[in-house]
């Protein structure tokens, strides 16, 4: 994941820490420091003590994970952010109930790590006093277990508030969804999910100024995934066929950085497929508009395309949905995707663009309830051999 460094795997799970969490550490390490006195001891304590934190947000998105793997949906990664943590889940799952349980999970998780360590400190006979920490990273009187018991219940309660992005949002959703079409669910839930960051607005206003952060995060959050679900309602049952780019031009690995630049000014595409053989039928790599730029800069008209080109060009089939070619696309696996038919022949282009502009024609025919909105776009070829006068 970019700008992410990779920890290793947890339950065959590649676990990446953002490079921004170090900065965390350091912030709370140096503040610590100060806070008591320029005590080194303190200040170790309460780095540890955001460790422990996020060891345990990184077993709540475990427990996400696991549970997610029991239904068939894989876990592409967990990366832990300053904010919390995330587990990119590679898809939703397909039952409301499913999401219900892998939702609940997370805050499980957090509820068990809370019942050990109070089960724990009530066996070693402490007195109930001491089980109520100031939460203070920087009081060393306080007991870190207690402290670390009572930020995981603090996660539970947080989490489950029904707003997204965080759990409770979830969970919402999926019991809407249990009586009414999953989009609704999603855009009612969002709708709660908003109204309670106009709260936390009001209240931050006049009390906690953090609660402004919050409203925001929470405003933010619910807009994001509503908008991602009516992205993939309006993709459901589209295929790349369906939005891909057929009239395009290819390069070829000796051509000139100038015929590149010809072609870049002579229309709208940006990226352009390197491809080799006689009858430029293999896919080598991509030429991209900014390293177009930076061959110029460097090589001027005269620079071969092989010299500035990316190595490698993604093949997604022509028959293949939408949605999975849409997350490579904005997982960073390239500018563009390169169309093959069956036998491997390059006959199309998708870009984010086209998928895009996918998504508009197809918005703006269901909303004209007219006929075609319903019928399938054609394809632009035909025998699965793209017009030859369409690729130069």
């Amino acid at each position: 994941m970019s700008w992410s460094i990779k920890l290793g795997r947890l339950a065959g799970i590649p676990l990446f820490v953002h490079w921004t969490f170090l900065i965390l550490l350091a912030f709370i390490g140096v503040r610590a420091y100060a806070v008591s006195g320029e005590d080194l001891g303190a200040a170790l304590r309460a780095v540890l003590m955001v460790v422990a934190v996020f060891g345990c947000v990184v077993l709540h998105e475990l427990g996400h994970a696991l549970m997610a793997r029991r239904f068939g949906v894989p876990t592409a990664d967990i990366t832990l952010l300053p904010i919390g943590g995330v587990a990119r889940l590679q898809r939703i799952p397909e039952k409301p109930g499913q999401e219900l349980l892998v939702a609940l999970a997370g805050p499980a998780v957090n509820v068990v790590i809370a019942a050990v360590l109070v089960g724990g400190l009530l066996l070693s006979r402490n007195d109930l006093a001491d089980m109520i920490p100031s939460v203070n990273l920087f009081d060393p009187d306080d007991n870190p277990f207690a402290t670390l018991a009572f930020i995981n219940v603090f996660l539970v309660l947080f989490n489950l508030i029904p707003a997204f992005p965080m759990d409770g949002g979830r969970v919402l959703r999926a019991l809407l969804a249990m009586a009414m079409p999953y989009a609704r669910a999603t855009r009612l839930a969002a709708t709660i999910g908003q109204s309670l960051a106009i709260g936390f607005g009001f209240l931050g206003l006049v009390s906690n100024p953090f609660l402004l952060l919050i409203a925001l995060f929470v405003w933010i959050g619910a807009e994001a995934e509503a908008r991602q679900v009516e992205e993939r309602v309006n993709l459901q049952g589209a295929r790349i066929r369906d939005a891909m780019l057929t009239e395009y031009h290819t390069l070829a690995p000796d051509d000139s950085l100038g015929h590149a630049a010809s072609l870049l000014l002579a229309g709208s595409q940006q990226d352009f497929p390197v491809v080799e053989d006689a009858d430029r039928q293999k896919p080598v790599g991509v030429l991209t508009r900014s390293s177009l730029m930076d061959g110029l800069s460097k090589a001027g008209r005269d620079g071969r395309v092989s010299d500035f080109s990316r190595p490698k060009l993604g093949t997604i089939e022509v028959d293949a949905p939408i949605v999975p070619a849409l997350a490579r696309l904005r997982e960073g696996e390239g500018p563009c995707l390169q169309v093959v038919d069956g036998l491997q022949r390059p006959i199309g282009l998708l870009t984010l663009e086209n998928i895009g502009e996918f998504i508009m024609v197809r918005t703006a025919l269901q909303g004209s309830q007219a006929p075609e909105a319903r019928a399938p776009v054609p394809l632009p070829f035909e025998s699965g051999r793209p017009d030859p006068a369409a690729r130069a």
